[in-house]
């Protein structure tokens, strides 16, 4: 299978470069179990999925393939490989049974969900969850966590049917984005945040540390973060000169996507000492930047990413986030 955009961050900041991949089908499990055989991985970090609410609707069948039939394909991998100490599955925010609440789910909350992502990814977690009991729950080893994230913005991403990469396609062309639910609410947060989070989640797995095998943990903002996607859209507008966004008027998207979500992230705070650490603005900021750098500036973006990465470590370790330690 190939980078599923076009253009996309894999080969914009050239990383074949940097590390050795290898390029498959999450659904093919021969293909995958090769890969575990040979590298014998320690740890694993299971993203790969069809991440998109609206590609979910128009292609139901490979959503529950990718997103279940994939994670059963993975953990089965890590079953039967000797090596590997802990895993880590990454869902989604939308695995939870909204209720349109303003107050954020908690791990212990219902899953559920109406369209077919939101409900693939709760049976990803009920699968965790089962291979969990059924087969590593006894062991020392392997070690296995989900983690649940907010939305996540940040430079790279050129998916369709997501805000900000709607934002710079429609930027760059000088015409207007078209908002379809300027008014949902959810819990946006940059990129590295949520990835610091699952990094310490596997390290402290893989050391039989505060994270629980067998729990969930949710990664996002604070809650005062929280913001409609069309305050999103005018933060991220004023870092673009020229830009437009319009609402659409086909009422019929609007009922496609939940209007509120919430997260708490009280659990990964008390027992992992993780706390997202940038500000709405910075965020915003942060995406801008990386997206202007690329079209307008014609920079390195394998270096600015670094630069980027590094810049925020530097700022957690400022305020001793407890990840910051081993770094």
């Amino acid at each position: 299978m190939d980078v599923p955009t076009e253009p996309s961050n894999f080969e914009i900041c050239a990383l074949s470069h940097y590390l050795d991949h290898f390029i498959g089908d999450v659904r093919d499990y021969d293909r995958l179990q090769s890969v575990f055989s040979r590298f014998e991985p320690e740890i694993v970090f299971h993203l790969a999925a069809q991440p998109i609410v609206r590609e979910s609707y128009r292609n139901p069948k490979l959503t529950f393939d990718t997103n279940i039939g994939g994670t059963v394909n993975l953990l089965e991998c890590v079953r039967r490989t000797d090596s590997v100490k802990a895993v880590v599955v990454i869902t989604s925010d939308k695995c939870y049974k909204n209720f349109e609440w303003e107050w954020g789910y908690r791990e212990c909350d219902i899953l559920g969900g109406k369209d077919p992502y939101s409900s693939s990814k709760a049976c990803s977690e009920l699968i965790c969850r089962s291979y969990y009991d059924s087969f590593f729950s006894g062991k020392v080893f392997p070690r296995v966590a989900t983690a649940r994230a907010g939305n996540v913005i940040g430079g790279g991403d050129w998916a369709y049917d997501r805000i900000i990469p709607d934002c710079v396609k429609a930027f760059i062309k000088r015409e207007a984005v078209v908002m379809r639910n300027p008014m949902s609410v959810r819990p946006w947060q940059h990129v590295l945040e949520p990835l610091s989070g699952y990094l310490w989640l596997g390290a402290l797995l893989l050391e039989k540390g505060s994270a629980k095998s067998g729990d969930a943990y949710n990664f996002g903002p604070l809650y005062d973060f929280n913001q409609t996607v069309q305050e999103v859209v005018r933060q991220f507008s004023e870092h673009w000169e020229g830009s437009r966004w319009l609402i659409s008027g086909n009422k019929s998207e609007k009922r496609q996507e939940s209007g509120v979500l919430n997260l708490n992230c009280d659990k990964a705070r008390h027992f992992l000492k993780w706390h997202a650490l940038l500000t709405l603005e910075e965020t915003i900021r942060m995406t801008a930047d990386w997206y202007k750098s690329h079209y307008l500036e014609n920079c390195n973006m394998y270096q600015f990413s670094i630069k980027q990465i590094n810049d925020y470590i530097e700022k957690a370790a400022r305020l001793k986030l407890k990840w910051t330690e081993v770094v």
